[in-house]
């Protein structure tokens, strides 16, 4: 495993503790493969909105099949990209706007807009102190859209679709 894959397991990890209640959760080992199959830049930022609702999934399957007696999830968790770009802020950078970025940040936040990580870097420039809020901003509406597209998802979500297999891996009748 290379430096970035290490890198971006550990962002995902922090993400998740910051979404999830550990003890409610209890003696579980919780394990999520992110494969980003198709990446247009933004692949940290996918993956913790991915793996977010992947363990909202997971979570909503357990109590189905009756292992968890309620939700470990406190909150979503999302991430997003932003930068400036040609001297403007813009969300959600594309490739093309990344590798030119002069401004490249990662925000991961919870639901509630809470500050998970910030990572951000000026590439062969300096950004000013109003340029990160504006990117903030961005970063918050971006973030509550995609808590409202991981609630809608896991609204359609059929956690007892497959309960019976569940709980007869763990071994439960």
């Amino acid at each position: 495993m290379d430096g970035r894959s290490t890198e971006i397991q550990r962002l995902i990890g922090r993400a998740l503790r910051a979404a999830v209640d550990l003890e409610k959760l209890g003696q579980r080992t919780l394990w999520i493969d992110c494969d980003v199959l198709r990446a247009d830049g933004g692949t940290r930022t996918v993956s913790i909105t991915g793996a977010c609702l992947a363990a909202a999934m997971a979570f909503a399957r357990l109590q189905a099949a009756g292992l968890l007696k309620e939700s470990p999830l406190r909150q979503f968790a999302a991430a997003v990209s932003v930068g400036v770009c040609g001297g403007t802020p813009v969300l959600d950078l594309d490739y093309p706007e990344d590798k030119d970025a002069a401004v490249d940040c990662n925000l991961a936040m919870t639901e509630h807009l809470q500050l998970i990580e910030v990572q951000g870097s000026g590439e062969e420039a300096t950004f000013s102190e109003c340029e990160l809020q504006r990117m903030l901003e961005l970063g918050k509406l971006g973030v509550t859209e995609i808590s409202a597209a991981q609630k809608a998802a896991l609204a359609s979500f059929d956690p007892g679709s497959d309960s019976k297999l569940l709980k007869r891996l763990v071994g439960m009748k």
